[in-house]
């Protein structure tokens, strides 16, 4: 594992997105979106799925240069478009018409259909927070999950992930799949060659496996509960929520038809909407009450729980947001580790651009 410093991943991830085509504005965008994954410790949806954006867009599933258009909206509320763009540039493009009608009346929200993955949540739904504002963000994804009592893989990941402002307290930031556990906490343990915990997948019969490639064998994620005698009922309908939210509002693709990540994966040949799907929302908190006032009550709630007498064995109670956060001040300063593997993926992708990694 190797050390990397922000700037030095910032220059390779900005020269790759140029060389697909991206405008310097998207390829700024889309760097910056990406490696906030990185910085916050979610290394799962940072430069190690460059590779992946690239291979998209290679075979032609990726438009560099997407035209993003609204094409349907009202006062508060709006739908987006994505040309086939990258979901690094395209939501946070979508995240941004949400703020601007929040600050008209209230409220923003936007759907989005023909986009693509489109890294952390937590990364558009901290947007709203320098406006004294409530973002929330979510996605579908490639079907991976299998419904409780399912054999079969119907749903996405489908991360929701929710920012709240405070005042002298850091802001709560909520950003988690709807699985036990994302697909990239997998691809991890696969490249250290390690099992996954009891709980995160099931065999192509439905049996409960640890082989951390169990995806590659016609294997599925669980939701969130793992079975139903520990909840994965309400995983599944969470799940199914953001899906429905995402897709088919936007008119995107949804279930076991999204487009998937691997540019390896064929596309289903049904299609039922055009590519994956967001939404996101804004709430001005001064539609509600002054904002000065909920962000003092925000504050008292932060350092209420902080105080919450911690289970032995553990220092004390985190708040939602506060390992990423942590994280960030340490990587800005140490740099971000990277694993050999995807060093090497990464300098296999440079080779192909003529970009020294």
């Amino acid at each position: 594992m190797t050390n990397f410093s922000f700037e030095q991943l910032y220059r390779f991830t900005f020269s790759i997105f140029k060389s697909m085509g991206c405008h310097d504005e998207h390829a700024t965008t889309a760097t910056k979106t990406l490696l906030s994954a990185d910085l916050r410790g979610i290394d799962s949806h940072g430069v190690a799925r460059l590779s992946g954006y690239v291979r998209l867009w290679e075979i032609k599933r990726v438009n560099a240069d997407p035209q993003i258009k609204i094409i349907h909206e009202t006062l508060s509320t709006a739908t987006i478009d994505g040309d086939s763009g990258l979901g690094l540039v395209v939501a946070p493009f979508a995240m941004q018409v949400a703020i601007d009608k929040a600050k008209t009346v209230g409220t923003g929200w936007v759907s989005v259909c023909n986009s693509n993955h489109f890294g952390i949540a937590g990364s558009h739904a901290m947007m709203a927070l320098q406006h004294d504002m409530i973002g929330i963000a979510m996605t579908n994804a490639s079907a991976l999950v299998a419904p409780t009592f399912s054999k079969e893989r119907m749903l996405g990941t489908n991360p929701i992930a929710v920012a709240i402002p405070a005042n002298k307290q850091p802001a709560f930031v909520a950003d988690m799949a709807t699985t036990t556990a994302a697909n990239g906490k997998l691809e991890i343990l696969q490249r250290k060659n390690e099992d996954i915990p009891v709980g995160w997948a099931q065999d192509k019969d439905g049996i409960s496996s640890t082989d951390a490639n169990i995806i590659k064998k016609q294997g599925a994620l669980l939701p969130l509960g793992s079975d139903r005698e520990h909840g994965s009922h309400k995983g599944y309908a969470l799940g199914s929520i953001v899906d429905i939210f995402s897709g088919i509002l936007s008119g995107g693709s949804y279930g076991p038809w999204v487009p998937p990540f691997p540019a390896y994966v064929p596309m289903s040949e049904y299609q039922p909407g055009k590519g994956l799907g967001h939404f996101f929302g804004a709430m001005r908190i001064d539609a509600f009450r002054p904002a000065a006032d909920f962000k003092e009550h925000m504050d008292n709630w932060i350092r209420r729980f902080r105080k919450a007498i911690p289970m032995d064995g553990h220092e004390k109670v985190l708040i939602p947001g506060d390992p990423e956060r942590e994280m960030e001040t340490i990587r800005m300063k140490e740099g971000i580790p990277i694993v050999d593997s995807v060093v090497d993926d990464l300098k296999k992708v440079g080779e192909k651009f003529g970009i020294d990694f």
